[in-house]
């Protein structure tokens, strides 16, 4: 059960929402309309050291380049 990021196209709000199935219809919890985007967001692991986010590489990621991020995101 994945929550996505999403963005309403008529207020411009960003929301997490549960979505248990990728048809489900999201709309916005602000001003209800259902023309919302899905956002892409980075994913943040947590170790004893507190959150960290794996958007900016890290660990044995060379970074992207040329478009392709090698599978290391």
């Amino acid at each position: 059960m994945p929550i996505y990021e999403f963005e309403c196209l008529k207020c411009h709000k960003e929301f997490e929402e549960l979505v248990f199935n990728t048809r489900a219809k999201v709309s916005c919890p602000k001003c209800e309309s259902a023309r919302v985007k899905r956002l892409l967001s980075a994913a943040s692991i947590k170790s004893s050291a507190g959150f960290k986010s794996t958007a900016h590489g890290g660990g044995s990621c060379g970074g992207c380049s040329k478009g392709s991020c090698g599978g290391c995101h």
